[in-house]
């Protein structure tokens, strides 16, 4: 399970100018699950 600190990094990541081309993202922080979901 993810911690508060993984969705934080998220959002930090987000508001840094390593991110100033991103627009419109959807990013789940979820450890990987929804890459598994529909999966074999």
């Amino acid at each position: 399970m993810g911690t508060a600190w993984d969705v934080a990094n998220a959002s930090v990541f987000l508001a840094s100018e390593e991110a100033n081309y991103i627009t419109g993202l959807i990013m789940p922080v979820d450890g990987g699950l929804s890459a598994h979901i529909g999966g074999a």
